[in-house]
């Protein structure tokens, strides 16, 4: 069990980065890395942050700019890093061992020695996840951050409105085993806030009380929240690899493997390798998305309304590669496709074909129903989503996740295109 003196000192200074640093850390002491910082390349220098967009050419120049640039910091940074890494031998001198049974986090005044207490194992960082998780519930009464827990109990979503009547206005969707907060409970309503949606669910849809404790315990995931502007996604867990794409920060990704100082995490319905030094590491439940639905007569055509609110209709239902049924499971190419069909637009069968078709904006030209196209390494078309405003796409987002919302900046976008007039 962790120390409770620990701990509080962990809450007041930054709780919430504590298991990078843990990770971090130990590959410092374990020589993985010389200094968290030399690993500078897996973070963007080159101006390609959230709300730029690449055209064809652009990805593979950042790519070409960032590998120079790379060779350059490293120079650079050598006194840096020595300096860095001296702290980092001076407290991991006063570091304590982890139990290899328990993997608590032993007690220490040094709250800096503790980070660097080392957990290179993928094992041990779940565990250690799980270990403040356990503590969180025992001191404060949090699962997953919530006090009144609240889990959805649907096998595809569940509606958020914003009043406690089957008639009122879409606010947002929380999608299986979603977390949330019950604020309170009224007839067989329950008033909720999940991530950035706050609204009213049917209780009958939702585990409550120890139902919901016990179901959030088997549906937390490990999840890395990206910490610095835009990171590198790249092929293989190597600085030489090439870069798969570029994600920004604060996006959390699940954790599907580790390998050293490497963390794989899915992107769409790829995997990619990503720096540990760079991701805040934590359990989580999925929160709702925003669903704040596009009214008529507000500067948006009638089409272009229509074709986004028929779009989010399929929220929830699955992703099959190859698919174009909008019920049974469709990619992502294949669901934007069947949704332009129905307004009488017919589009290529590929994300790549498409990003073709109409006419190239910038993302801050967009409106509601125009085309997010996403990249792999090289510039290759391998994604696409539908803007619905507010800096959101609805997408075929990938197997784990089928149809959902997304920020439009979730990865770096290529290229956008405009087919509606």
């Amino acid at each position: 069990m962790l120390n409770k003196n620990f701990y509080e000192k962990m809450k007041m200074r930054h709780r919430d980065t504590v298991l990078t640093a843990i990770l971090a850390a130990s590959m410092i002491c374990s020589g993985a890395v010389t200094a968290v910082p030399a690993q500078a390349a897996e973070y963007t220098l080159v101006s390609a942050g959230a709300g730029s967009v690449m055209d064809e050419n652009a990805s593979v120049e950042s790519q070409e700019t960032a590998e120079e640039i790379s060779d350059t910091s490293e120079k650079a940074e050598e006194s840096e890093s020595s300096e860095s890494t001296e702290d980092a031998e001076a407290s991991d001198s006063s570091s304590e061992e982890i139990s290899e049974s328990s993997h608590a986090i032993d007690t220490d005044d040094d709250l800096t020695s503790k980070l660097n207490a080392g957990a290179a194992a993928e094992d041990d960082i779940r565990e250690k996840a799980e270990a403040i998780a356990n503590y969180d519930q025992d001191n404060d009464g949090k699962i997953a951050g919530y006090v009144n827990i609240g889990v959805a109990h649907v096998d595809n979503h569940l509606n958020i409105r914003e009043n406690p009547d089957e008639n009122s206005d879409l606010v947002g969707k929380m999608t299986k085993d979603a977390g949330c907060e019950v604020l309170e409970v009224s007839g067989n309503w329950a008033r909720i806030e999940s991530g950035k949606v706050k609204g009213w669910c049917k209780t009958e849809f939702l585990y409550m009380g120890d139902e919901a404790k016990a179901r959030a315990k088997e549906a937390m995931k490990l999840v890395a929240t990206v910490q610095t502007t835009t990171l590198f996604v790249r092929d293989e867990p190597s600085t030489e690899s090439a870069v798969l794409t570029m994600i920004p920060i604060d996006e959390d990704y699940e954790i599907e493997e580790q390998d050293g100082e490497w963390l794989k995490i899915a992107v769409d319905d790829d995997e990619g390798w990503i720096n540990a030094g760079y991701v805040k590491i934590s359990e989580q439940l999925d929160k709702a998305m925003n669903l704040t639905e596009l009214k008529y007569g507000e500067g948006v055509s009638d089409v272009r309304v229509n074709l986004v609110n028929y779009a989010k209709q399929f929220i929830g239902n699955p992703y099959v590669w190859g698919g174009t049924s909008l019920t049974k499971g469709a990619d992502c190419s294949g669901y934007v496709q069947s949704i332009y069909r129905k307004y009488g637009i017919s589009l290529p069968r590929t994300s790549a074909a498409q990003s073709t078709v109409g006419k190239k904006i910038s993302p801050s030209e967009a409106q509601p129903g125009d085309l997010f196209f996403y990249a792999k390494s090289r510039g290759r078309i391998s994604h696409v989503g539908i803007y619905i405003g507010n800096g959101q796409i609805v997408n075929a987002h990938s197997r784990k996740t089928g149809i959902r919302i997304n920020s439009a900046y979730y990865r770096t976008p290529a290229v956008v295109r405009r087919v509606l007039d």
